[in-house]
């Protein structure tokens, strides 16, 4: 069987691979890496086991990566992992994904991430709007900038994602040569409640190594998607473990084991030693601009799941509506703009990120396991790229996503049952719609 058609819809194509990669890690970085080495270290009290904490969700998101690689090969079509769950497993499990995306996983995660941009920056800067306010006004400029295109959107994504890198390169640069080290700690025997401790600490890790599969949601529009889109997530997800390792080493590097579990800022306090209150005005720039990064990143990548599922005739059908100027699916955009505002100004995007958290897992667990359908379906597709240590790679990433489902609703069963409802919320909207535009 020949490779799969690729349809832009009328989207224009006008990203490459550094764009895919840009978009990768703009993706999974957040403001999350420069506070989330400390929540490891409460986990695990020794330097070796909270940076190999860190490694081994590398490794595991390097296999995501993998699979992934080889589903957009397949499958270079607008919307990314909506549109594999949709050619694996039908319309329904991929609209359940594009509802939950809408509703709560990314509109919820943008929400809380454009208030701890707003906030850092008032620290930073005053102003009268108040961190609500500014967090709606940040969502309505990058609306408005992914608007005029897809490539004014990505150059904008591309230079806070290299401000980003800049942030966290200076951050391990400064703690490694110019903050004092911390006195080294005796080793400590590995035991059963050592592992578990290491368990409980990798599912914050598994969290921070999250959404790389965004970049797969703009696949229409990139030059050569089965080529470029593949290269990205590879590159990308490795450029991501080589940072987040680094910091995690250099945080421990400075602070220790203990010091570092004590800390509530663990980034700050490392510029603080390096280069005193100066330092930490520095970090909180960048972490400023990191949130910022991501907010561009998801304002860019999200929407084309609204418009796939329009284009699919289970959505409202003004949501696949393109600009004849831009050529972005401009009503989608506003979409998930204004969605994303609303839940900001609620105040309750904290309570309903974590309804969510199981529930996002399995849609990464199902993707995963799709690579084993699409390949039973179409035994002679030919790919321009195939995952190298299929099945082992992805059985890896499938049981990491389960383990993490499992860790979840075991920890937090109401929220988890909340989110489940929220889910399943999605069928009787999903009948509506494809009863609605049937005709």
């Amino acid at each position: 069987m020949s490779e799969p058609a690729v349809n832009s819809h009328g989207l224009a194509r006008r990203l490459g691979p550094f764009d895919a990669t840009m978009l990768v890690m703009g993706g999974i970085i957040g403001s999350g890496i420069f506070v989330t080495p400390a929540e490891v270290a409460r986990h695990v009290g020794t330097p070796l086991l909270i940076v190999g904490a860190w490694l081994i969700g590398g490794i595991v998101a390097l296999a995501g990566a993998l699979v992934y690689a080889e589903l957009a090969a397949r499958r270079p079509a607008v919307g990314g992992q909506y549109a594999y769950l949709r050619d694996a497993y039908g319309p329904l499990p991929a609209f359940l994904y594009g509802w939950s995306l809408l509703l709560v996983i990314q509109s919820g995660g943008m929400a809380a991430v454009a208030i701890t941009f707003a906030r850092y920056v008032n620290a930073l800067f005053p102003s009268a709007l108040g961190d609500n306010g500014l967090a709606v006004g940040v969502l309505a400029v990058l609306t408005l900038i992914n608007c005029l295109g897809v490539r004014s959107g990505s150059n904008v994504q591309s230079v806070l994602m290299l401000l980003k890198i800049g942030a966290i390169a200076t951050l391990v640069a400064a703690g490694y040569w110019l903050a004092p080290a911390a006195a080294p700690m005796p080793a400590e025997p590995t035991d059963v409640s050592t592992l578990a401790a290491l368990g409980a600490a990798l599912t914050p890790v598994m969290f921070s190594y999250g959404g790389w599969q965004t970049s797969s949601f703009i696949a229409g529009e990139m030059r050569d998607p089965t080529r470029d889109l593949a290269r990205g997530l590879l590159f990308g997800v490795i450029g991501v473990v080589v940072l987040y390792t680094a910091v995690a080493f250099v945080c421990v590097h400075v602070l220790g084991a203990q010091g570092l579990a004590a800390s509530k800022t663990p980034a700050s306090d490392v510029m603080r030693a390096a280069f005193g209150e100066s330092g930490a005005t520095f970090i909180a720039a960048g972490i400023a601009i990191s949130a910022l990064g991501f907010l561009s990143q998801s304002m860019l990548t999200a929407p084309r799941v609204y418009f796939a599922m329009a284009e699919d005739g289970i959505f409202f059908r003004s949501v696949a509506t393109v600009s004849k100027r831009t050529k972005v699916p401009v009503v989608a955009i506003a979409l998930q703009g204004v969605v994303a505002a609303v839940i900001a100004l609620s105040g309750t995007f904290g309570q309903i990120l974590s309804y969510v958290v199981s529930v996002d897992f399995i849609f990464f667990g199902l993707t995963g396991a799709a690579m084993f359908v699409l390949r039973r379906k179409f035994p002679e597709e030919r790919v321009a790229f195939a995952a190298p240590g299929h099945p082992v790679t992805t059985g890896l990433f499938v049981a990491a996503c389960a383990v993490v489902v499992v860790a979840t609703v075991w920890n937090n069963p109401l929220n988890s049952l909340i989110g489940y409802a929220i889910l399943l919320a999605g069928v009787p909207a999903f009948l509506y719609w494809r009863r609605a535009n049937a005709g």
